[in-house]
């Protein structure tokens, strides 16, 4: 875990992550239980064995949440359970993404729906779900985990792509419509992170090397790189920004 800073107004928090235990998210749920935040997360499968190491590590146990994203009903289930147990949910990283590599000619109506539901449906629900709470307290933070596919406009996973844009423009429409309840909400849109999903499916030395030629900093990102930007995000830290969309990619791709 590299060095973060802490941001006071974390600590004691009701956070809820999607996809929590494994990648991203969990650097994510560590990142957030060293701020002494009250975090929950969901996954599809148990998460016991991380519970017991983070609590080992940082002295603060998460509240795992076992159900599927794209179940609505089981997710605003869980959602009302993690706020039973810590408080309204002040903060939401909707993280749980599924980045399978699919082509245009193979990919059926099945597969469609099945890759929107999580990686856009899923996002909209949660939110949903969340935002009457935050309203309630006169407040909150959802960040939008996205990516940079859809500005780079790769190919291999279209479904994947369209759902990444789709993202920025639901944040976008939140972010106006929540404003006046003190609900920001942004993206996050990191770049290659190497997860150990990604390092067993599809990296290569080859496409590591090419990769790294595109980035300003010549480092592979990892998912504790990804951290900060969220923290910023979900702290009053960046309390006048919301409609937007954090790049940390080591420099692949500008904006603005």
């Amino acid at each position: 875990m590299i060095d973060l800073p802490v941001f006071p107004d974390l600590e004691g928090a009701s956070v809820f992550i999607t996809g929590g235990g494994s990648g991203i998210g969990a650097a994510l749920t560590e990142a957030f239980l060293r701020q002494g935040s009250r975090v929950a997360f969901s996954q599809r499968s148990d998460a016991s064995p991380f519970c017991d190491a983070m609590q080992s590590l940082t002295g603060n146990r998460p509240l795992f949440l076992r159900c599927d994203v794209t179940d609505s009903a089981a997710m605003r289930a869980a959602i009302a359970e993690a706020a039973e147990v810590h408080g309204p949910v002040r903060i939401l990283m909707n993280n749980a993404a599924n980045d399978a590599r699919h082509g245009t000619l193979d990919t059926t109506g099945e597969d469609w729906d099945r890759l929107m539901d999580v990686n856009l449906k899923a996002y909209f629900m949660t939110s949903q779900a969340v935002i009457p709470g935050m309203r309630a307290l006169g407040g909150g933070s959802i960040v939008n985990m996205t990516s940079i596919s859809y500005m780079m406009g790769n190919a291999g996973y279209p479904a994947y792509v369209a759902a990444n844009s789709g993202i920025n423009g639901l944040t976008r429409a939140l972010a106006r419509e929540f404003g006046a309840d003190g609900i920001r909400v942004n993206a996050l849109a990191p770049g290659w992170v190497m997860t150990r999903k990604q390092r067993e499916m599809w990296v290569t030395p080859e496409a590591l090397e090419a990769h790294l030629g595109r980035q300003c900093l010549k480092e592979p990102l990892a998912p504790h790189d990804i951290a900060g930007g969220a923290l910023f995000l979900a702290s009053r830290a960046s309390r006048m920004m919301t409609g937007q969309a954090l790049v940390i990619d080591g420099g692949v791709v500008t904006t603005g």
